[in-house]
């Protein structure tokens, strides 16, 4: 009885995990394209924290490369390091410029959903 309890529990645990590594390849993507499409807030916002005109491509790009690499079980651990060292960047570049709330708060929950998956995995 014990250990079909255990197996449930593993299976609902590696289960949660799937969900979750799947929300964050979504927002990852999102994410990628975007700065990718480089709309002019994203130009300007990428400008005024003092990168240069292509950094935002290179962001995309590292974004969308994150949510591929998420997306694969066997490589998914590879993905959520590269997403966790590109969410130290962002709230790094967002708490050095001061930012409001507002650009803050999807960072802080990107990188809580990344720190969660990475756990889960265990």
């Amino acid at each position: 009885m014990m250990q079909q309890w255990r197996m449930t529990m593993a299976l609902n645990t590696a289960s949660f995990e799937s969900a979750l590594a799947t929300i964050v390849a979504v927002l990852f993507t999102v994410a990628g394209l975007v700065n990718l499409a480089g709309p002019g807030a994203v130009k300007r916002d990428f400008e005024r924290w003092g990168y240069p005109a292509w950094f935002h491509f290179l962001c995309g790009a590292l974004e969308l490369s994150s949510a591929a690499l998420i997306a694969e079980q066997q490589t998914r651990v590879l993905g959520l390091m590269l997403a966790g060292a590109i969410m130290v960047g962002a709230l790094f570049t967002l708490l050095r410029n001061r930012e409001p709330f507002g650009h803050l708060a999807p960072a802080l929950i990107f990188s809580a959903l990344v720190v969660i998956t990475v756990t889960l995995r265990g």
